[in-house]
């Protein structure tokens, strides 16, 4: 359900959860929607009302929220944390290297896109699934799969099965949060919740504290979801 409410900058997408026990609400900068979830009975007018209460806090993240970064000719993007400015040549042979701090990608200017996002998700699916294998091997465990995907507000998944799906933006992030994101998930294949059993086998499995690399991430966020959105 989508409401258009004229009292908020843009419309609210609310969705019923029936283990939710509260309102939550998050801005998709993507779709430009604000995403609502409540408890299954809550009062859907009563909810509304509470997203206007919410005006300021969105104001300040809609105005906190970085410019978008389109993958094209000129535009800096992070790779593992190490910022690389896109240089289009279009004689050079199709395909995308690093050239020193620049990424290099030939052919024509309308496949330049999809092309870099091709290369990133195959690099984030490459480094994930190795430190993925790594971090499992060290804790005694099994991992069914390991995919990457573009979720709009998880980092990473872990299902009781043993398949674990990643954000591919991870490979823009410095390594060693994504390192943190694996650790975090791996955890979980032998801890499902956030006992204190899962957080002291997520530490031992990143080798120490998580708390800055989950503030790095929590801090990074806006501008990795930035890239590549028009």
């Amino acid at each position: 359900m989508i409401s258009d409410d004229p009292r908020l900058p843009l419309p609210v997408r609310i969705s019923r959860l029936k283990r939710s026990r509260r309102l939550r609400l998050r801005v998709d900068h993507d779709a430009r929607l604000l995403k609502l979830t409540m408890p299954w009975r809550h009062s859907a007018r009563a909810a509304l009302d509470w997203v206007v209460g919410q005006r300021p806090w969105i104001e300040r993240q809609l105005a906190a929220a970085p410019d978008a970064v389109p993958l094209h000719d000129g535009a800096t993007i992070p790779v593992e944390g190490v910022p690389l400015a896109i240089v289009h040549q279009p004689d050079a042979r199709r395909g995308v290297r690093v050239e020193g701090q620049e990424l290099i990608i030939g052919g024509p200017a309308e496949s330049v896109p999809a092309a870099i996002e091709r290369w990133l998700r195959a690099l984030a699916r490459e480094r994930l699934s190795a430190e993925t294998a790594r971090v499992a091997a060290a804790a005694g465990v099994t991992v069914r799969s390991v995919s990457v995907g573009d979720a709009a507000s998880r980092w990473g998944s872990c299902s009781s099965s043993g398949a674990i799906r990643f954000s591919w933006r991870l490979i823009l992030a410095p390594p060693h949060v994504l390192r943190f994101v694996v650790a975090h998930e791996v955890a979980h294949r032998l801890h499902m919740d956030h006992s204190p059993a899962f957080k002291a086998a997520e530490e031992r499995l990143f080798g120490g504290p998580v708390g800055p690399a989950r503030s790095e991430l929590r801090r990074l966020s806006p501008s990795l979801r930035a890239v590549g959105r028009r």
